[in-house]
């Protein structure tokens, strides 16, 4: 599958210009008081994706991260491309939902269609000191994972604002793919739910160790990767030389964004493996081990085998190449997805 790889170069800094309501009661987060502490993420740097041009007003204040609906049936999303990081991840009968992430809660798009949680996302999320947007939740694990973390969240489930359905899919998608986050409305919401804005001082760095040196360790040629999450719903990414990305393919198909007609891309392609199990009997629910585990990397057309871990519920991913030390990882979006340790990978 891999053969060695020409030398590649790590990418330089650049500028860069209701569904599921549930019935039970609201969940509701205390605002938590925290005093603003020094970013070490440099000023106009992305957090997320190591580039140059970031809002001023954005530096050292917590991402976002949105629940996005996967189903091929709900194809296209709108309000992804604009997305950091993407995380995907399998849920129940094979299927894999997304995890939209944003530097800027301020300038995030309206998003669609938005959907439930399960209980790994928001263990995610808190590793990014994140606020979590969903819309519902599955009433055993995903609300007590909820309620005993005490993670600032918006379900769209309870809210009145900031949730609706879009009209132009009504009638033609099945309800709960209609439902969409209006992303004008997400300051002021945060606002009135009095949640901090101004991100922990344990989170005061940026997501990966992002590096412009160049790309020393070639292990694998990889400009084609399919990640294999059941028969019916695999990933691909085909490497685009003259623009230096990943083009993501869904389940064979390119995954576009409705809004800007674009397919998706990612500098960056992360794929962890890990066990993956059901939770019981049911075969319903999934049970997600996020420790740690191996995996590989891939960008510039090259890859390399990795391993990586997370110490904790509230800990951030640390990612590390095959000699040990912490993975250096270029500039710009990344896509992460978790993968059970028996599924197939496959790159040439």
């Amino acid at each position: 599958m891999a053969a060695s790889a020409a030398g590649c170069n790590k990418k330089s800094n650049g500028d860069t210009s209701k569904s599921e309501s549930q019935t039970s009661a609201s969940v509701t987060d205390a605002p938590t008081e925290a005093a603003p502490t020094e970013s070490s993420v440099p000023a106009g740097i992305n957090p997320l994706t190591g580039e140059k041009g970031f809002s001023e007003a954005a530096c050292g204040k917590r991402p976002v991260a949105i629940m996005v609906n996967n189903l091929k049936a709900a194809l296209p999303q709108y309000g992804i491309e604009a997305a950091d990081i993407i995380y995907e991840v399998p849920v129940e009968g094979g299927i894999t939902r997304l995890m939209a992430v944003y530097a800027d809660y301020t300038a995030v798009p309206d998003v669609c269609s938005v959907r439930s949680c399960r209980y790994y996302y928001p263990l995610i999320a808190l590793g990014m000191d994140a606020i979590y947007c969903h819309w519902g939740e599955d009433m055993t694990i995903a609300l007590e994972t909820l309620n005993r973390t005490g993670i600032d969240h918006i379900d769209g489930g309870y809210e009145e604002k900031m949730f609706y359905r879009d009209s132009d899919r009504v009638g033609k998608y099945a309800t709960e793919h209609t439902g969409y986050l209006k992303g004008s409305e997400l300051p002021g919401l945060i606002a009135e739910k009095g949640f901090r804005t101004d991100r922990d001082a344990m989170y005061n760095e940026t997501m990966f160790n992002f590096t412009d040196e160049p790309y020393s360790d070639n292990e694998l040629v990889a400009s084609k990767v399919t990640v294999n999450f059941s028969n019916a719903y695999f990933s691909t990414f085909e490497y685009d030389a003259a623009v230096g990305d990943y083009k993501k393919y869904h389940s064979g198909s390119p995954q576009i964004d409705q809004k800007t007609g674009n397919q998706l891309a990612f500098d960056n392609v992360f794929v962890f493996q890990t066990e993956i199990k059901f939770r019981d009997s049911s075969n319903y629910l999934m049970d997600v081990a996020l420790d740690g585990g191996t995996g590989y990397y891939f960008s510039q057309g090259c890859g390399q085998s990795i391993t990586w871990k997370k110490d904790g519920e509230n800990a951030p991913f640390k990612v590390y190449g095959r000699d040990g030390s912490e993975l250096e990882v270029n500039v710009g979006e990344s896509y992460i997805g978790i993968i059970g340790s028996e599924k197939k990978i496959s790159f040439e």
